[in-house]
């Protein structure tokens, strides 16, 4: 498990060390400070308005998975655990937070860590796909004008990668052993360690479980239109805030740039995003507006885009802690995680 972790820490280094000196390359320093200097609570207070919203549905649409695997929360319980859980993911390199929330639900409803582990998984690949064809589209629209080659590289990359995930997803559901012994066979486990192979098929078929959510028409349809909301409310304060800071940019081109921030931050992340979401952020503007004005304003929204989000998820996610009770006592985040990465070794095992 300390290994585990140093590898992940020394991943997360790496990959934030590198996207920070991508994003202040060029930067200037003293317009980014007027553009800061500049902002208004008009600004603000309207981009809160639609991450209340983001937040929102982000929550809700986790209710339709649960009840796709035969359990539930009410929204009380709900939106405590979702906002931990959030804050888990942001605060957390290597998105080592994500079991946090499977944890808290699996604890609360006493069902499979496994299977909360493999709804997840289904919410991560939806979302994956809705983002990469979102920016793939962005990209044909642009006739591929406007990209650079890195992000042409990257709009090939992500919808692939997501597109073959899916179908993962579906021939898991249908065809489970075949789906199995195939992905033992391309690990390689198979042949270099049958004990384990066998152990970590077991692993994989109480994960997929967790797939069973996709034959839940109705409720996955429901999640599905929620999680389009909750992009499409993602997308639109990006818009917002972006025009609030003098970015002449519009709002199909917001809506790819959030596309490919998302897509870039599927990679393993640098401790609460630093970099890694600025870096993003420069890249996508890079494709619309000049690179001056990406230094700078552009810069400046980059910060001010990360510093609201991760305000208001720390802060959401602190504030819903003391909810968090089991048998009258508190649970720290400290405490949170460290219960789930146990728990997901023991299931591993």
């Amino acid at each position: 498990m300390s290994r585990k972790l140093l590898i992940q820490a020394v991943l997360s280094l790496i990959v934030g060390t590198v996207c920070v000196v991508y994003a202040v390359h060029g930067m200037d320093g003293h317009a980014v400070l007027r553009a800061l200097g500049s902002l208004g609570p008009r600004a603000v207070g309207l981009y809160l308005l639609t991450l209340v919203v983001t937040h929102l549905f982000r929550t809700l649409r986790w209710e339709y998975l649960l009840r796709a695997l035969g359990t539930s929360l009410p929204f009380r319980r709900l939106l405590p655990i979702s906002s931990a859980g959030f804050m888990a993911i942001l605060a957390l390199p290597v998105r080592l937070g994500e079991f946090v929330r499977p944890y808290l639900v699996a604890r609360e409803r006493h069902v499979r860590m496994s299977t909360m582990v493999g709804a997840v998984a289904v919410e991560r690949i939806v979302d994956g796909l809705l983002i990469s064809i979102l920016f793939f589209g962005a990209y044909l629209a642009s006739a591929g004008d406007l990209f650079t080659r890195e992000l042409r590289a990257a709009a090939w990359l992500s919808l692939g990668g997501f597109v073959g995930l899916t179908l993962f997803l579906v021939a898991a559901q249908i065809w489970t052993d075949r789906t199995i012994a195939i992905a033992l066979r391309m690990t390689l486990l198979t042949w270099l360690a049958p004990a384990r192979a066998q152990q970590a098929g077991e692993k994989l078929r109480s994960l997929i479980s967790g797939f069973r959510a996709l034959a839940d028409r109705r409720n996955f349809s429901i999640f599905l239109v929620q999680s389009i909301v909750y992009w499409a409310s993602n997308g639109l304060g990006m818009w917002i805030l972006a025009r609030e800071m003098q970015l002449p940019i519009s709002l199909g081109a917001a809506f790819a740039i959030m596309a490919f921030t998302g897509v870039v931050l599927t990679l393993p992340n640098s401790p609460g995003l630093v970099g890694q979401f600025h870096a993003a952020i420069k890249l996508g503007l890079s494709a619309y507006l000049p690179a001056a004005l990406v230094n700078s304003n552009g810069m400046a929204y980059a910060i001010v885009l990360h510093g609201i989000q991760t305000l208001w998820y720390i802060g959401a996610g602190l504030l819903s802690l003391p909810a968090l009770r089991h048998s009258g006592a508190h649970l720290s985040l400290s405490e949170a995680v460290r219960r789930s990465s146990q728990a997901a070794e023991v299931e591993d095992a």
